[in-house]
């Protein structure tokens, strides 16, 4: 009833895998923490720009961790804003807690792929953007999925 299929299907994958590039999942895994890594140094040096002198060493400091392991991932410097470069007058608030957000997924996928230095710098990085978001320390109460209540006050 039908006429038989002549040509090669465009949907077919067998003999043309070698015209994808294909990665591990380490390298794929080295290719995601090192992307959250740059767009956290990234933040940190547009937050070293708009802090105060003292938080502003601190981020420095930070910055030079963080690019130490992207070099390790990377094998070259990465790019870097000028001390003092400032896009305008951001709410810090705001780009510290997306810093949190992205060492957060940092930390994720270097546990993933066992890399303890760079679990532990996330780790810190964290700590130091929630300490900043929150500087009295007492964390809000989280709400659970499905209630508007707070988990600490639902019992």
């Amino acid at each position: 009833m039908y006429e038989p299929i002549r040509s090669k299907s465009v949907h077919s994958t067998s003999g043309e895998q070698s015209r994808f590039p294909r990665h591990s999942r380490e390298e794929e895994l080295d290719i995601q923490l090192a992307g959250h890594l740059a767009a956290l140094l990234a933040l940190t040096d547009e937050l070293r720009a708009l802090s105060p002198a003292d938080e502003a060493a601190a981020l420095g400091e930070a910055g030079r961790e963080l690019s130490e392991h992207l070099r390790r991932l990377r094998g070259g410097s990465p790019v870097r804003a000028a001390a003092g470069t400032a896009r305008g007058t951001s709410d810090l608030t705001n780009l510290h807690r997306r810093a949190h957000a992205l060492a957060g997924r940092a930390l994720v996928v270097a546990a993933s792929r066992a890399d303890t230095g760079a679990a532990i710098l996330a780790a810190r990085r964290m700590e130091a953007h929630a300490a900043a978001i929150d500087p009295t320390g007492s964390a809000q109460p989280t709400t659970t999925a499905g209630s508007a209540r707070p988990t600490a006050l639902a019992a």
